[in-house]
């Protein structure tokens, strides 16, 4: 790879390269076989732990109030493959990934650009140190941790439910809280989920919303049985 591609690449990543075999060695899919014996998947791995670690450092102090398991689940949807094919694209970081005669740019894998985006923070990483990665991740998956945090990238079990219900019923579900506990600053709920005159599935969360959602997603998992009708 030339250092005029090697350059363009850096200003797309928005980082420049101490030494830039390592931006170079992060670009080679094991399909190249110019490149004989080398490839991205050795920096991959490194890359996948460095990424994990900060994603989850990033998620710890922004979101003190969240269980390790609500952390846990956005993590996993952060780091996610799609996600990862998402901000490499944007990147536009497939235009420098070099594969071998039986794969084509424009249609790379989600698989192969998601991986060389794993590599590419471990170039970053063994380049420029912690700092320098977890700038650029944070650069790259800001956006999309928000997006996981509003719930955006989740169905929405109240809309799902009361589609569902009108559908089959004619009437809309609507949610009672039934319980509280816990300190003011710290309260929980527990909502049940009401259509017509019985009560369905309940749920407890760390608000109203929280707990809506839960009992919701319940409820509809449990009407489709009954329905016999296929989770959209």
């Amino acid at each position: 790879m030339s250092e005029d591609t090697l350059g363009a690449c850096e200003r797309a990543l928005g980082y420049q390269f101490k030494n830039r075999e390592r931006l170079h060695k992060a670009l080679i899919h094991s399909s190249n076989k110019i490149t004989e014996g080398i490839s991205n998947e050795r920096m991959e791995f490194l890359g996948d732990s460095v990424l994990g670690m900060l994603v989850a450092e990033c998620l710890f102090k922004e979101y003190p109030d969240y269980t390790e398991g609500r952390l846990t689940k956005i993590k996993s949807v952060v780091v996610s493959r799609p996600i990862l094919a998402k901000c490499a694209s944007k990147l536009g970081l497939e235009r420098f990934i070099m594969v071998g005669p039986g794969l084509e740019i424009k249609t790379l894998p989600e698989t192969v650009v998601a991986n060389a985006f794993e590599a590419v923070i471990a170039a970053i990483y063994i380049d420029g140190g912690l700092e320098a990665a977890r700038r650029f991740i944070i650069a790259n998956l800001e956006q999309e941790i928000e997006i996981v945090i509003s719930d955006r990238h989740e169905k929405n079990y109240k809309s799902l439910l009361q589609q569902l219900v009108q559908r089959k019923e004619g009437i809309t579900p609507v949610y009672h809280v039934i319980s509280e506990k816990g300190p003011d600053h710290a309260k929980q709920f527990c909502v049940a989920t009401v259509i017509g005159e019985r009560v369905s599935d309940s749920a407890w969360g760390a608000n109203k919303k929280a707990a809506e959602q839960v009992a919701a997603e319940k409820t509809y998992k449990h009407l489709l049985l009954i329905y016999g009708t296929k989770d959209e």
